[in-house]
């Protein structure tokens, strides 16, 4: 500011130049003061609300976690037994289809006819019931 050249015929004080060069300061209200002043202190109890908030978050944090793993956790437990069911019905019915592919029912035939003494069903034998509910039906003989 010493070494300024001045281009005009006015001499200035160098304060003046000073006060135009800064910004003109605003004039707040004392309300809006106040609560400056109040923001920028904290107080005791502040600072142990704003301690309790954290405390509850990270609580509230590690049971959403917990919670979540856990039901990661489940899910891979129905996926390992879902395949568990699948390969027990599929060796079940292998084992199904093995054991109709070897029954010989000529052979049955033979063995029921020839050594129980069984015979075919003749005409007034056969007699035959509509069920017309979903329920089941027990036949007791007519002696």
């Amino acid at each position: 500011m010493k070494n300024m050249y001045v281009y005009d015929n006015l001499a200035r004080s160098q304060d003046f130049v000073r006060t135009l060069e800064e910004e003109p300061r605003r004039s707040i209200s004392n309300e809006a003061r106040k609560n400056r002043e109040k923001a920028h202190h904290m107080n005791l109890a502040y600072v142990l609300f704003l301690i309790a908030a954290l405390c509850c978050t990270g609580v509230f944090l590690v049971n959403y976690l917990q919670i979540q793993s856990e039901v990661t956790r489940k899910a891979e437990v129905i996926a390992s037994l879902e395949k568990d069911l699948n390969d027990l019905r599929l060796s079940n019915d292998e084992e199904y289809n093995r054991i109709l592919s070897s029954v010989n029912m000529e052979e049955i035939k033979r063995i029921a006819i020839g050594e129980l003494g069984m015979t075919y069903a003749r005409e007034g034998q056969i007699q035959t019931y509509t069920n017309e509910g979903n329920d089941y039906m027990r036949r007791v003989a007519q002696d």
